[in-house]
């Protein structure tokens, strides 16, 4: 992303993260959208005032959420006059927000803006057979209450009743996400323990960022929640290991589990993005900049890796940011899976992939382990598909604003192939 000027992260919040079918299960996106706006606005002192823009995701949505942000944003105490766009590319949904608020204000359309995400795997839409949909709109065409009675049985099936749930497996091969990363696992020989361990080190990891105070200004305590539900920092390897495979079941090869790979999950997130002026004016400061970002996509159909687009995104990034992988303080990699993680990390060290993928002379290489995902990921916090992005760029800015200065890579994978990553910097 080529700046004319600076885009400030000024901060974030979040409600916890929760397993669907419990805290969350009643309220739905545009209440937990509502919850983190009005939590954000709150935070930042913006009751009444007009923002350029807020650019709001959700995945899993019923048909009247079309325009979740707007109504959300009305909800939020921002000026009725702010404006506001729905958006979805599946996981990286909110760090697209992110990207696109930045360019705006980059480029000077808008001063500040607000980029989010909710999702809700408890709330979703259930529809009904077209056939069933047909009948009903010919009945609504119908005069008289004779004509729409006979137009209601004529033909009738009970069949046309059977609904038809949300489906998690790709449309281009009917393979569901999890699957595609059990390829990906053998592919690049990932074990069944090091995924475990990951997974093990991501809850850890969350538990002791919780105990020091680091989520304390993050998340919003919600529903009698103010721990993600998902959190379990006294797990063992030997618990991990004792869970049977989740998606290959029958070949006995199978390496992800319920432990390894991120549950179900309903939350949302919200982050603040404004030009220094701006910021400066309200008597804000922030805690990093957005300076770059990339987006990619990979041909699983046809046998690349389903999440490995961020290899790829990363990698043109670097590039045009004039940086190598090692130029980083921090590593945010969204772990959708343990075994996904590990493969990005493996992909970067091979000279073969390196070369013949992405056209390097050498491997980009290795990072620090101690500079990854040092305060949990997605395995430990839950993912909300639309919240996670915004969730990662809150969390990064205050680490950098932590430290004073320094750099700091995301890397997102996302459904349908594609991968969404950025930078973030602090002077």
């Amino acid at each position: 992303m080529t700046t004319t000027r600076r885009v400030g992260i000024i901060g974030g919040v979040r409600i916890p993260f929760c397993r669907n079918n419990t805290a969350y299960a009643d309220i739905g996106n545009f209440g937990m959208s509502v919850k983190v706006l009005g939590s954000l606005v709150e935070r930042f002192g913006l009751h009444g005032l007009e923002l350029g823009e807020v650019a709001f995701g959700a995945v899993i949505k019923h048909a009247s959420d079309w325009n979740l942000a707007r109504e959300a944003a009305l909800s939020s105490g921002l000026a009725p006059t702010t404006p506001g766009i729905t958006t979805a590319r599946a996981c990286g949904t909110s760090l697209d927000n992110a990207i696109s608020i930045g360019n705006k204000i980059a480029t000077g359309q808008i001063e500040a803006g607000i980029a989010g995400g909710s999702d809700t795997t408890s709330d979703v839409p259930i529809v009904y057979s077209r056939a069933l949909q047909q009948r009903l709109l010919n009945v609504n065409r119908q005069k008289t209450p004779l004509d729409k009675f006979k137009a209601a049985v004529r033909g009738f099936s009970l069949a046309e009743l059977k609904p038809g749930f949300p489906g998690v497996a790709e449309p281009r091969t009917g393979m569901s996400m999890g699957d595609h990363c059990e390829l990906m696992a053998r592919q690049w020989k990932i074990s069944r323990e090091d995924q475990d361990k990951l997974a093990l080190s991501s809850h850890q990891k969350a538990g002791a960022a919780y105990d020091r105070g680091f989520f304390k200004d993050l998340v919003v305590p919600f529903r009698g929640l103010e721990r993600d539900g998902f959190l379990r920092a006294d797990s063992t390897l030997e618990k991990l290991a004792a869970l049977k495979p989740a998606f290959d079941k029958a070949s006995g090869q199978g390496t992800l589990t319920a432990g390894n790979s991120t549950g179900l999950s309903d939350g949302a997130s919200a982050v603040l993005l404004a030009s220094e002026e701006w910021a400066s004016g309200r008597g804000l400061k922030p805690k990093a900049f957005l300076t770059w970002s990339q987006v990619a996509a990979v041909d699983f159909v046809h046998g690349e890796g389903l999440l490995m687009a961020p290899t790829i995104a990363v990698s043109r990034m670097l590039d045009a940011a004039g940086l190598t992988l090692q130029d980083f303080d921090f590593y945010e990699i969204h772990e959708a899976f343990a075994a996904q993680v590990l493969c990005t990390l493996r992909a970067w060290e091979d000279v073969d992939y390196c070369r013949n993928r992405l056209g390097k002379d050498k491997p980009l290489g290795s990072i620090d382990p101690a500079r990854l995902n040092v305060n949990g990921s997605s395995l430990a916090l839950g993912h909300p598909f639309a919240a996670t992005g915004s969730r990662i760029v809150a969390t990064l800015a205050k680490l950098l604003e932590e430290k004073g200065s320094g750099r700091g890579l995301i890397s997102i994978c996302t459904a349908g192939g594609m991968g969404v990553t950025a930078i973030l910097e602090r002077p």
